[in-house]
């Protein structure tokens, strides 16, 4: 029974607080209609942390995914605001993305800067251009299109009275790209292969340098994504609305982790991680609980879970 807890202990902890709002909340949280709510609550740091997974697996860091997220909700609301259609808006904001994680892995690949150091730097650069290109300013009203903002008010029917969100749906369907990418692909492998041991990679003949760029320019358009679903959930976009997405993202990574048994990022279960967050999130707010306990019951949980993982290892190596 303790072996089982320490290997699956993080899956165990999560059917611990499922069960736990259940009897709490016996009315309200088991019900079909919550579950698509908290799928659609999250759905912006499940992309985000699906991203993050990509530069984690090579264990790297990318600490600039909130604010990259920030400044592409900014950027193609600034558009909007100028006449743009949602096209070229949305373009421009994942293209915004694909330059910061070109930028970072530039930085980190290239230039040889630690990835912690390079992208808390680029962290404050797009935090930065964020408020510069919005004047520091929450965008939204009828400065944000109808095409753009009913993104995430539609969804796929399922019977008469619910559907699933388009959120999350979008959500899903990036794991699932992300899935293949680092599963079913030799570039996935690769990276796997540099996280291991990024010098016994390079002498097989591994690009180390320009995969790792490659996977930093993933999770930079990762971000613009969850920028853009963020953006869109609530019609607006200003220069702080990412920023929480970046550690939530690194404990779902976190938490995902405990349940490999090398200790390896995997995206599925970064997916667990996120609606353990996720649930969190919905209970405690449901019991109107205060937002500062929540951060120490993800604090305690995330402590737990990788000690019950370090137990196991060590007591099975």
């Amino acid at each position: 029974m303790i072996g089982v807890l320490r290997r699956y202990g993080t899956i165990v902890g999560f059917v611990g607080i499922v069960l736990f709002f259940w009897i709490s909340l016996p009315e309200t949280f088991m019900t079909g209609r919550n579950w698509l709510n908290i799928s659609q609550q999250v759905s912006m740091l499940t992309v985000t942390a699906a991203a993050m997974t990509i530069v984690m697996v090579m264990g790297d860091f990318d600490l600039s995914v909130g604010t990259m997220a920030s400044l592409a909700g900014v950027v193609a609301a600034v558009l909007f605001k100028l006449g743009f259609g949602v096209p070229l808006a949305v373009s421009a904001a994942l293209a915004t993305g694909l330059v910061g994680g070109a930028l970072n892995g530039i930085l980190v690949s290239y230039i040889g800067i630690l990835p912690f150091i390079a992208t808390l730097a680029t962290l404050t650069v797009f935090s930065g251009f964020a408020f510069l290109i919005s004047d520091g300013r929450t965008i939204f009203g009828r400065d944000i299109p109808e095409a753009f903002s009913g993104f995430a008010r539609s969804g796929v029917p399922l019977g008469d009275l619910v559907s699933i969100p388009a959120l999350t749906i979008a959500a899903l369907a990036f794991v699932l790209i992300v899935w293949i990418v680092l599963e079913q692909t030799v570039f996935g492998r690769r990276l796997y292969a540099i996280g291991g041991n990024s010098r016994a990679a390079l002498l097989a003949g591994v690009y180390v340098r320009r995969l790792r760029l490659a996977a930093f320019v993933l999770t930079g358009v990762g971000a613009a994504i969850a920028g853009l679903l963020y953006a869109s959930r609530v019609a607006s976009a200003n220069p702080t609305q990412g920023d929480g997405l970046m550690l939530d993202a690194i404990a779902a990574v976190f938490l995902g982790m405990t349940m490999s048994e090398e200790w390896e990022p995997r995206v599925h279960a970064t997916l667990i991680g996120v609606f353990i967050l996720g649930v969190l999130d919905n209970g405690l707010t449901q019991m109107s609980v205060d937002s500062y306990i929540r951060d120490i019951l993800v604090g305690a949980i995330i402590l737990a879970a990788v000690a019950s993982s370090s137990l196991w290892r060590r007591d099975t190596g």
